[in-house]
């Protein structure tokens, strides 16, 4: 009956060490860059790991030509393309982060989030 509750504590620490390492992890992830662009460079957007928006470049030609409709295609793309990198790369810190812990389910949660066939994260 009690033999559980030696399971329940192992996992309880372990979730309390992730909890920190997830602190360390966005931390990290706020310093990474990631970058997008669409109009073969015409128009580039920077985020961070988090996938916030830091800058937005778009090529003088673009608004000399005054052509509103192509930069409000292009913005949209190159903040897409930028912000699936930075999900790519939280998604790479999330399964460093938890490779070593031993929580039931876990891994399978991580191949879910990734869209992972791999649930050995």
């Amino acid at each position: 009956m009690f033999k559980g509750l030696g399971n329940l504590a192992s996992v309880m620490r372990e979730a309390q060490q992730m909890g920190g390492r997830m602190q360390e992890v966005n931390e990290s992830l706020k310093t990474q860059r990631a970058t997008g662009s669409a109009g073969a460079g015409l128009v580039e957007a920077e985020v961070n790991g988090l996938g916030e928006m830091l800058c937005l470049r778009i090529d003088p030609s673009l608004i000399d030509k005054g052509d509103r409709e192509m930069i409000e295609d292009l913005v949209p793309a190159a903040v897409n393309q930028a912000q699936a990198k930075a999900k790519e790369l939280h998604m790479e810190a999330m399964k460093s982060m938890t490779s070593g812990f031993d929580m039931p389910g876990l891994n399978e949660a991580i191949s879910q989030l990734t869209g992972s066939q791999d649930s050995k994260a």
